[in-house]
This record gives C-alpha cells, structure tokens and sequence, in this order.
C-alpha cells in the first residue's frame, strides 16, 4: 500500500469522505519555564556522551554540529540550575566529558517516561481512527 492509497474504516466511512492512509507522529520533550530541557534529541546528546566520553564525538555520532549540541546542552544546564555534563580539556589524558550523576538520573527518568508511549499513542490512533 503506498502513502496515496484510500483508507476508508466502517466506522469512518460514515462520517467523512475517504481518507488518504494516516500514520500518527509524536513527539516527548520535558520544559521548565516554558523552554525545552530534555527531548529525545537531547536525551541522545547525552546518551552520546555517556557511550563516547565526548561532546565531539557525540554531536558526530548525531550528525550535528558540536556547537548546535553544546548550545543545547548549556540550554538544558542553564534552564535546570544544575551541570549535566564534567568536561576537561585536552592534556596528558587528552580529555573528555563524563555525565553528572544528576544527568544520568534525568536520564533514567526520561526514558522510562518515554518507553512505551510511541505504543500508546499507537493504540490511541487506532482506537479513534479505526
């Protein structure tokens, strides 16, 4: 089937015309303040960091600008009141970035707020769309 074809349900075929084929999109983002301070965009930022000991490689790794990523990252930290990410410049060691224990626990958080409610959502569109 593709995106053009008709989608018509008995129970919608009554009350409107055919429809082109519908999927649902959502999207979780957490704001203080009325500013974003963790998405599944930032939560990768800083999954990035975690996996890789570096903003650098994280922002690579996402295909993203280092300073598009650092910009969010201090977004997130400013807006929090808190550090998110320890960073040393290069040196004898070279460096790099470890996530705060505070970090990591927003994290956690985040993401057993977000498992399961692309499923959710996914049963809801069917519940009313079918």
């Amino acid at each position: 089937m593709s995106d053009r074809d008709v989608v018509a349900t008995p129970s919608l075929a009554t009350d409107l015309p055919p429809l082109p084929r519908l999927e649902v999109r959502s999207k979780l983002w957490i704001e203080a303040n009325g500013k974003a301070v963790l998405s599944d965009y930032r939560a990768a930022i800083l999954e990035g960091i975690e996996r890789t000991g570096s903003l650098a490689r994280a922002a690579e790794e996402l295909g993203v600008p280092y300073r598009t990523a650092w910009q969010r990252l201090k977004e997130s930290e400013e807006v929090l009141g808190l550090r998110l990410v320890e960073s040393q410049s290069g040196g004898a060691d070279g460096g790099g970035s470890v996530l705060t224990p505070a970090a990591r626990e927003l994290l956690r958080r985040y993401r057993q707020l977000s498992s399961g409610i692309d499923r959710l959502v996914d049963e809801r569109f069917r519940e009313a769309f079918s």
